[in-house]
């Protein structure tokens, strides 16, 4: 194993779009995301981060291949699934930074690479002085029958890093299940951790 660590910001991003929607479509076929991705709807998703000069992106290689990544925005330049929940409840979306895919390929786990990616993005997002909150989703599968027997979710570890699950602010995103052709929409349930920035 020999890792290798990359940032990259705004349009830079572009440059890595293959590695990173293949580094997608990989982690997020398993539970609890069960997606059936395609490169072609990937690099169309990934665009709003090549157009955002504030865009992140920390990611991890092993020679030539990404097996880990993470991105983050300001939440105003986010797409307006995500952005809207905020506006409904009243958070002043320009103070926010969110924090999209945190993705490792299952190997790769165990090494504390988690902990790099929110220590990346949390310090990026603090380079600013401007935000005050940063935030992220992640799917709700409740009672789901692919749901594996040794299935951990992640709540223990985002609560170790300081985020608190707000059961009220909900978006709903939609793409196709394993084995299926038609998007169908999905409950994303949003963690927030008021800055110590």
């Amino acid at each position: 194993m020999s890792l290798t660590f990359i940032t990259k910001q705004g349009s830079s991003i572009a440059s890595v779009f293959h590695d990173l929607a293949q580094l997608r479509i990989a982690v997020f076929r398993d539970f609890p995301y069960l997606y059936e991705g395609t490169e072609e709807y990937e690099k169309e998703y990934l665009k709003i981060y090549s157009k955002c000069d504030s865009s992140f992106l920390f990611a991890i290689y092993d020679e030539e291949k990404m097996v880990g990544a993470t991105t983050c925005i300001p939440l105003q330049y986010e797409t307006e699934d995500i952005r809207a929940p905020f506006v409904e409840a009243g958070y002043d979306v320009g103070s926010i930074f969110y924090f999209g895919e945190s993705i490792l390929l299952s190997q790769y786990r165990g090494l504390g690479l988690g902990h790099r990616f929110f220590d990346a993005r949390e310090e990026y997002a603090a380079s600013f002085g401007t935000f005050n909150t940063t935030c992220f989703c992640s799917v709700e599968r409740i009672n789901h029958p692919a749901e594996p027997a040794n299935f951990r979710p992640n709540d223990a570890f985002w609560i170790k890093r300081g985020y608190k699950k707000v059961p009220d602010l909900k978006a709903t995103m939609a793409w196709p299940d394993i084995g299926e052709k038609i998007s169908t929409p999905k409950t994303m349930i949003f963690w927030m951790r008021e800055s110590r920035l």
